[in-house]
Formats: structure tokens, sequence, C-alpha cells
């Protein structure tokens, strides 16, 4: 394969990955208008928001394992294409349920996607030194593409309607499928193993009932169904892993979690993650509904932190030779720790360029944390098991995301309605519905009422404590890097497999 063709494959599989990280936070701006139009509850918000990532959190491995069968490009050209009917499906929901359903199957098919481009990097790539810039390439995609689907979003909402968001991704998964179909080789893995549907329908019941257990603890509900949830997410993870010990060709190698550097890396691109997507999912709509913007405004004003994390490039080969690996991870999450303090005690600044400045540091905190982290979960073990680290790597990104909006966000909503003081005789539907969500509460009150200038105000106080708890989290993301990830101070050549 020329140099040429080389480049313009890496082109569509970078496509692919930006396709999935842009969708998994386009949908963030669009909340406010698809909330008003159908009429979703605060806890339907949640489910459309991370559903996606839960899905695709839970099949990642799974689908790794059906490419080495039927082949990589074969499912990733199958996934874009149901990835472009299910965008359908969501751009013309007329229910939260129906929305919530298009967005598992977005979910299903984005799980197709990621495994395959980086064993079919491995395949376009042969050259050591040229693969290592080429995943260089996927990962920088993978990592701004949640600060910049709120942009994306920003200029699709100032024009069409919320379902634009979704829509936009027809014509770029048609050019996907086309490019890639003429650019890609066939690659498989002749020594696969038998596909683990057991492994995989109890990696789903680990994961699903324990998010379902953490919306309902935080929103008061806890009842019977609610430890029942609890029980069956603890025996199910329990299981799995004694079936990935014992099994000849198990989907993920859990003896891997006994290297300290690996298992300390993973909880690293885990916590950055979860911490980030938290704070981003409702970070639009503080912007919409507490600051007044209009959705492309919001979308530019999150610039900062899009353009520090790429700006990252340019520095993490110096931090990484002056600092080694593990001091590098720790020092920038402390950074981006830093900037949500900052961030926590600006929101309600009059002037946003405040909150503009508290961003850059989270931007180049998360971005440099992001890059090095990845690098140090390959590292930390054999060249024959990249592969299978490489895939739990990815599993951990994409539950960050779904855990970081249901656990962030659950403790945004709660301290909202903390905070929250409707005064008595307020019509019982408004009441309801301001306690719902600040969404539920602009589309029912006039703009300048004095209730709805409350209800901003105690949105914004949610966002401080969350954003703070963020910040938390990330120090203790920097204190596993520092005490986990050795001080290395040279980046791995990594050959990721199927």
């Amino acid at each position: 394969m020329s140099a040429t063709r080389r480049w313009a494959a890496l082109a569509v599989l970078v496509g692919a990955v930006l396709l999935l990280a842009i969708d998994s936070t386009v949908l963030y701006l669009a909340v406010p208008s698809l909330t008003a139009d159908l009429q979703a509850s605060a806890t339907q918000v949640l489910w459309i928001g991370d559903i996606y990532s839960l899905a695709i959190a839970g099949l990642l491995v799974t689908m790794g394992n059906v490419a080495d069968r039927v082949g990589r490009k074969r499912l990733l050209l199958m996934g874009a294409t149901g990835f472009g009917a299910a965008s359908v499906l969501a751009a013309f929901a007329t229910s939260p349920e129906m929305l919530i359903v298009a967005r598992l199957l977005l979910g299903i098919a984005g799980a197709t996607l990621m495994p395959s481009t980086l064993s079919l990097i491995r395949q376009v790539f042969p050259d050591p030194t040229e693969r290592t810039r080429a995943i260089a390439i996927w990962s920088a995609a993978a990592a701004s593409g949640l600060a910049i689907g709120p942009l994306v979003g920003g200029v699709l909402l100032e024009h069409f309607w919320w379902g634009s968001v979704f829509l936009i991704n027809v014509p770029v998964v048609a050019i996907l499928v086309i490019a890639g179909a003429r650019l890609l080789p066939e690659s498989r893995n002749p020594h696969s193993g038998r596909l683990d549907l057991i492994s995989s329908a109890l990696s789903m019941a680990a994961i699903i009932p324990f998010v379902y257990a953490i919306k309902k603890t935080f929103a008061g509900d806890i009842n019977a169904l609610l430890l029942t949830a609890v029980a069956l997410s603890a025996a199910a993870a329990v299981a799995f892993v004694r079936r990935q010990r014992t099994a000849p060709a198990p989907m993920v190698d859990v003896r891997l979690f006994k290297v300290p550097e690996f298992a300390g890396a993973v909880a690293v691109t885990f916590i950055t993650v979860f911490a980030l997507s938290g704070v981003l999912f409702f970070f639009s709509q503080y912007l919409q509904l507490a600051r007044g913007m209009s959705p492309l405004e919001a979308g530019i004003a999150q610039l900062p932190i899009a353009v520090a994390s790429m700006a990252v490039a340019l520095v993490v080969a110096a931090a990484l030779r002056a600092w080694g690996r593990g001091p590098a991870i720790a020092g920038a999450l402390a950074l981006a720790a830093t900037g949500l303090v900052l961030l926590a005690l600006v929101e309600d600044a009059q002037s946003y360029w405040w909150v503009a400045l508290a961003l850059i540091p989270v931007g180049l905190g998360i971005g440099m944390a992001e890059t090095l982290s990845v690098d140090a979960v390959v590292s930390a073990v054999e060249p024959d098991k990249a592969g299978a680290a490489s895939s739990i790597s990815e599993t951990a990104y994409e539950l960050g995301v779904a855990l970081g909006i249901a656990v962030l966000g659950s403790v945004s909503t709660l301290a909202y309605r903390l905070y929250l003081d409707v005064p008595d005789g307020t019509p019982a539907h408004v009441q309801a519905g301001v306690e719902d969500s600040l969404a539920s509460a602009s589309a029912l009150l006039e703009p300048n009422s004095a209730l709805l200038e409350h209800a901003q105000h105690a949105f914004t106080q949610g966002m401080q404590v969350t954003t703070l708890v963020s910040a938390t989290v990330l120090l203790v993301g920097a204190a596993v890097a520092w005490r986990k990830i050795p001080a290395r101070r040279t980046a791995v050549l990594v050959e990721h497999g199927g």
C-alpha cells in the first residue's frame, strides 16, 4: 500500500472514532430544546445522555471478538451503516422513550467501530514509527472529540431543530462507508476463540443495573427494585470475573490487573473521562439556561477546553522527557483539578471571560493525562498483550463517560433540588416541573420571572458542587498516577492487536 493510500485510510479510521467521540457530547447542547419538545423528565434526560456510552462500554470487547471472526473491515462498514440508520431514528424521535431506544442502537453500532479502527491501523501501518504516529493521531481524535461535540451541536442548533445533531451523522457515515470500502484492507485473526455470548451478557448485566441503582439512589427512590438491581449487578460482575479467569480465551484478560502499572493507568483513564464528561454534560445546560446563551454561543464558549486539549500535542513530549510518565500524568490531573476549582468559583460571575480562563487549565490537564495514560496502559504489559490491554482501556474510557454522566449528573440534579425553594402557593404542575429540572422550569416560566431566576441560581450552585466533586475525583486520579505509574521518560511503541 502506498504512503498516500495509507494516510488516506487513516483519515477514514480517524473519521470513524471522531464521529463516535463527537456523538457522545454533541447531544449536550440539544438537551434544553429536546426536553421542551419531548417533555422529557430529568431521569429520562440522563438515560438519553448515557445509554449510548453504556452500550458501547458493555459491547466493546464483544465486538472486538466479532471483528476477529467476521473481518474488521466488514464489521466497521456494517457498524457504520447501522450507525447512520440509528441516527435517522434518533433525529425524528417523537418521545423520550423512542430517543432512548435510538441512542441505545447508536451505541450498539458504535461498539463495532472502535476496536476495528485500532486493529486496522496495525494492518495499514506495518512500520513501527509510522504506526506510532498514526496511533497518536487516532488518540488525539478520540480525546478532542469530547470537547468538539458541543461546538458542532451549537452550530447546528443555531439554524436547525435538535434532531439535526443526529442527522448530520448520515452524510459523514456515507463518506466513511464509501471511502472505507475502497481504501481499507480486510483483516481477521485466524486464531480467534469462540465468541462468548455468556460473558457479553454478564458484562451488560453488571453495568446497566449498577447505573440504574445510582440514578434511583440520588433521586431518593430507594426500594426493593433498587436493591435487586444492586444485587444483580454485583452477582453478574463476580460471575464475569470468574468466567474470565477460567476461560481458555477470555474476553477480558483480568490477570493484567495484577500488574500495578496497568491497573493504575486504566484507573486514571476511567477517572479522567468520568470527571470531564460529568461536568460537560451539565455545563452546556448551564451556559444556555443559567447564562442565557444561544446554542452557538454556548458551543463557542466551550472552545477554550477543546483548543487547550489539542494544544497538548505541542508539549506532551517535552513533559514526558522532563518528568516521566507517572509524575506528568499526576501533574496534569492536578492542573485540571485546579482549573475545576477555579471554574466552581467563577460560575456565578457576571463576565463569562472568567469562566473561559478557568477552562484552559482543565483542557490542558485532561488532554495531557489522556494522551499519556493510553500509552501507559499498553506499555505496562508484554507486546503480545497490547491488544487485550487496549480493549480494556477503551472499555474504561466509554464506561467513564457513561458513569460520569450518571453519577455526576445525579449529584448536580440532587444539589439543584436542595438549593431550590419553591414558594408556597405555586401551582402543583409548575412546582413539579421546576423541581424536575431547570430545562423544565425554563419551558414553564416566564423569562424574567423571580422563580426562574431563583431556579437558575439554584442550578448554578448545583453546578458548583458538581464541579468541586469532579475536581476531587481528579485529585484521586493524580494520587493513583503518582503511586502506580512509574516515571519512564520515553513513549513506548504500541502494537495494538485485534
